[in-house]
């Protein structure tokens, strides 16, 4: 089995998207120069949003066990679960989009998560949001042929932005 494989890109894509998804758009850039750009949408982008679905089925069982470390994490539940049945297509088009962006979906995934959100619709909203972005960064690193280094400088930029972020909120809640 090759690293450089279609194969190990979706296995990674999954992985990342099972666990804390950070690491799809370096992994994307880095393995586009080897494939045409749809297939590393369809490919990528069906392997990473079944990870999700994992992701998704993990947190629902949390929530469902009324996990204490949870309880920061979820706002109303009742609120949830009437916005989403009062709006599904909404539902929908906020999981697309916010697949389709670079942004951590953690809020849009817990909101699912309590509402129940099905797991096969979570699956389809991942996709639709998936392939224009996914398709978006295949092209960009199969055209350019990024160095690896500044490949791995974006995903350190992103992962600095993430922890700024973290600090800049466990500060107000201290000031709070």
């Amino acid at each position: 089995m090759a690293v450089d494989s279609l194969f190990m890109l979706c296995l990674w894509l999954f992985l990342d998207g099972a666990t804390l998804g950070v690491a799809s758009t370096p992994l994307l850039l880095f393995y586009a120069r080897r494939f045409d750009p749809w297939q590393v949408a369809l490919a990528g982008g069906a392997a990473s949003a079944a990870g999700s679905v994992v992701q998704l089925v993990a947190l629902r069982w949390m929530v469902a066990r009324g996990r204490p470390w949870m309880r920061r994490f979820m706002p109303s539940r009742k609120r949830i679960e009437r916005a989403t049945r009062q709006n599904p297509t909404t539902s929908f088009l906020a999981i697309a989009i916010a697949r389709a962006t670079p942004l951590p979906d953690a809020p849009v995934k817990i909101a699912a998560a309590i509402a129940g959100y099905p797991a096969l619709l979570y699956f389809a909203a991942l996709m639709v949001g998936a392939l224009p972005y996914y398709f978006l960064l295949a092209y960009l690193g199969h055209r350019f042929h990024l160095p690896v280094w500044s490949i791995l400088a974006i995903a350190g930029a992103f992962l600095a932005g993430l922890a700024a972020d973290r600090w800049r909120r466990r500060a107000d809640a201290a000031d709070a």
